[in-house]
């Protein structure tokens, strides 16, 4: 379908937002041949990709309709406004699913060309594609009445170790969130933490290492801020992510079963 005969007033697809790359690193695509392959399966399916710009901000639906080792076509969304703010930035990020898979890439150099229906966007070949199935993406909120706990080993400054017990806000096959520890424990973005013990009740005990990746505020319903961390998990054995899947099942069987009682 070309962008003539689609809809003018767009609604973005019902798809998560975007995932944070860096989250998940060991499940990026970087080989052009795997990239060219998995765009060139969004070409066949004609699978219908969100494209984000302007800092989330704006956002236009379109396709793609060629890819080479070169480069990739995207057909013009509907709207002519929205299609001259993309044109206009630097970076197009793309967002989309395909067989039940997330897919996220980058553009950049993006340019209009003529293709055979009309105006099109012309970009560079995307360095990496961020290819997730579900069970590997979805970030799980832990339930308050029976709240994850991580402990994390941290070096005194005299050398000897002690475990800290953190509060984990959320956790998928990727990492977690935590609160940030009390004042006086240094918890900064790029710092590693071996060996951190998380108990999965009824499921079993996950040892990892944990890399903090951002930390930002978080504003409380009583008006207090707190700190919290974004880590990823560093090398996780299969295991580990095995019980981590497990656990994410099980809490969302059993959330969806209060629900179904409770009608």
């Amino acid at each position: 379908m070309s962008h003539q005969e689609k809809g003018a007033n767009e609604q973005p697809p019902a798809i998560e937002p975007l995932v944070e790359p860096a989250d998940y690193s060991k499940y990026l695509l970087h080989g052009k041949t795997e990239v060219v392959f998995v765009l060139q399966a969004l070409r066949a399916a004609a699978d219908r990709i969100t494209v984000y710009f302007n800092d989330g901000k704006d956002f236009l639906l379109t396709t793609v309709i060629a890819v080479d080792d070169h480069g990739v076509t995207l057909d013009f969304g509907s709207d002519t406004e929205m299609n001259r703010r993309a044109l206009a930035t630097d970076k197009l990020f793309c967002a989309t699913s395909h067989d039940k898979v997330r897919i996220q890439f980058l553009l950049s150099g993006v340019r209009q060309i003529e293709a055979a229906d009309g105006p099109a966007f012309h970009a560079e070949l995307p360095e990496s594609v961020l290819r997730l199935q579900r069970r590997e993406y979805y970030r799980l909120t832990t339930p308050i009445a029976r709240p994850l706990k991580c402990q994390v080993p941290m070096t005194a400054p005299d050398g000897k170790v002690h475990k800290i017990e953190v509060s984990i806000i959320d956790i998928s096959g990727g990492g977690l969130a935590i609160m940030v520890p009390p004042a006086g424990i240094t918890f900064e973005p790029g710092m590693e933490f071996p060996s951190c013990r998380i108990e999965l009740p009824e499921v079993g005990f996950v040892v990892a290492t944990l890399q903090v990746r951002n930390l930002f505020e978080v504003t409380l319903r009583s008006g207090g801020h707190v700190s919290r961390a974004g880590c990823q998990f560093v090398d996780l054995p299969g295991s580990m992510l095995t019980l981590v899947q497990r656990y994410i099942v099980k809490v969302e069987r059993e959330r969806k079963a209060r629900e179904t009682g409770m009608r």
